[in-house]
């Protein structure tokens, strides 16, 4: 599933792609993406609409239109936006398309069926049941250090499980947490309310330095407009992983060999001794 750089990459440039344009159709193909709207109303409410801009709020895509309504998107596990002229056919797994007035079209394509969408009031927004539980943005002033130590010790769940609340913690998701936690030396295992002061406001650091160390190399990419998503952050740069997504290799710290658990579904990376509980 992409995390936050992942999905600021993608916003970023959709505003450049689409920003502007008027949808002068739209179809949804599968019903339960978007699940508060007949394909007819889904059609009706964007058709004859303009793109303002689109940005970014935790992992949601916010398409803002000319209609005072917001488009909210979420990607889930394997959704993605594939900007494509007239004469390139659907992919098989589309899900809902946008057409435009310059002939080309905005396909929403979506293998696993998870995908989410919803158009709600612009003014609304923040009151929308997909928005304002999220917890506050990392790069913001409302993400801080004692914000992020009160909440902490509101939870008896995992490190790890608590880090992937998107009420608690804003855009992380499994690589971002394990390599936050193994750059902080914290077990994934132990309590959040057991986690020191010290080693808390180690990894509140780390946790925003992740982020924009990727969303820094995100910026650096060109993007195919075809295939927004084959850009993503953390499919370009998993070789510099630490510890995610290498079970038996060595820690690049200690040389003992990564450990992969489940947590609440979830796998988990950690080294046992770096990370002591």
């Amino acid at each position: 599933m992409p995390e936050l750089p992942e999905v600021e990459l993608i916003s970023k440039a959709l505003n450049q792609l689409v920003s502007g344009l008027k949808i002068t159709a739209a179809e949804l193909l599968r019903e339960n993406l978007a699940p508060a709207f007949t394909p007819k109303a889904f059609s009706d409410t964007l058709e004859n609409t303009v793109i303002k801009r689109v940005y970014r709020r935790g992992k949601h895509i916010l398409f803002v239109l000319d209609t005072e309504k917001t488009l909210i998107v979420h990607l889930r596990m394997s959704g993605r936006f594939m900007l494509l002229p007239a004469e390139k056919d659907n992919p098989k797994f589309a899900h809902a398309i946008f057409y435009f007035c310059e002939k080309s079209r905005l396909v929403f394509q979506d293998q696993r069926h998870f995908g989410y969408m919803n158009i709600v009031q612009t003014e609304n927004l923040h009151e929308a049941k997909e928005i304002k539980k999220l917890a506050p943005e990392p790069f913001s002033d409302e993400f801080s250090v004692k914000y992020f130590l009160d909440i902490l010790k509101t939870s008896k769940r995992s490190l790890k499980e608590f880090l992937l609340d998107q009420t608690k913690v804003c855009g992380l998701g499994n690589i971002y947490a394990a390599e936050a936690m193994f750059l902080s030396r914290l077990n994934p295992q132990i309590p959040a309310d057991m986690v020191s002061t010290i080693k808390a406001k180690r990894l509140h650091r780390y946790i925003i330095e992740l982020l924009q160390e990727s969303i820094n190399y995100s910026s650096t990419l060109n993007i195919n407009p075809e295939n927004i998503a084959e850009s993503y952050y953390g499919g370009s740069f998993e070789s510099h992983w630490q510890v995610y997504d290498r079970e038996g290799s060595p820690c690049p710290n200690c040389k003992t060999k990564i450990k992969r658990i489940k947590q609440g579904g979830r796998s988990s990376y950690f080294c046992s001794r770096c990370q002591r509980k």
